[in-house]
């Protein structure tokens, strides 16, 4: 029979889940085409949307609506010049203000995250962050464009920068010599990755996953990272 995790052991199923978590909202293509308009477009209603992302608005509806309830998106009643309800105008929720009833899911997963790695200790706790990212990055590459073989790493490390865009890295591609590179600009871990930078470890394992779920030509990436002292957090293929 299955053990009860004493104090110095966490469920390795309560890690994964919480990164999971972290990745559920943005692991549908089209949601991810969602977030990213709003940001360049704020206050667009979801007729815009549909049209942007060529699906039927009540596709759009639901997609906003799961973005909405993770506090991602929230929107406005725009006044229509025809008679009718009130149109939504949806925009990115902006990270300074504070969503009145709403508590940021995400805030508690970090605190989850941070009891786990303390518990686990940082040599498991880092083989474990590396193994989920590992496994979510095939899932999620896999699921933004059909699996090419020998797809070039160059096109790969692109479509992986707008990905983690949508997941709060903002990320950007930079080229030297032979190697790709995605640089992120923020780390959606905040203050945890500091404090534990074996968080660092999901981020390197997620980029790998993502170039084997895309089918690039390779896969094995380095990685330095501001947490560990690093001048930039940057994953190279």
């Amino acid at each position: 029979m299955p053990t009860k995790p004493t104090d110095n052991e966490v469920d390795p199923a309560l890690f994964t889940a919480a990164v999971t978590s972290l990745t559920h909202s943005f692991g549908d293509r089209t949601r991810r085409t969602i977030y990213l308009y709003l940001r360049e477009s704020p206050g667009s209603p979801a007729t815009d949307l549909a049209l942007h992302c060529d699906v039927h608005p009540n596709v759009v509806r639901h997609h906003l609506e799961r973005l909405s309830e993770a506090g991602y998106v929230t929107f406005d009643n725009v006044r229509k010049t025809t008679v009718g309800r009130p149109a939504k105008g949806y925009r990115v929720v902006d990270d300074s203000l504070k969503m009145d009833g709403s508590l940021r899911r995400d805030a508690l997963l970090v605190a989850l995250l941070e009891m786990a790695l303390e518990r686990l200790g940082p040599e498991a706790s880092e083989s474990m962050a590396h193994d989920v990212g590992v496994e979510y990055g095939r899932t999620l590459g896999a699921a933004v464009l059909p699996q090419e073989t020998n797809r070039s790493v160059k096109d790969a490390m692109t479509s992986i920068a707008g990905l983690l865009t949508a997941h709060g890295f903002a990320a950007r591609v930079e080229e030297n010599d032979s190697a790709q590179s995605v640089v992120s600009d923020n780390c959606p871990f905040g203050s945890a990755a500091t404090h534990h930078p074996v968080l660092c470890a999901v981020d390197r394992g997620l980029i790998s996953g993502m170039l084997e779920g895309l089918g690039a030509e390779r896969t094995n990436v380095t990685m330095t990272s501001r947490a560990r002292g690093d001048d930039t957090c940057r994953v190279t293929a």
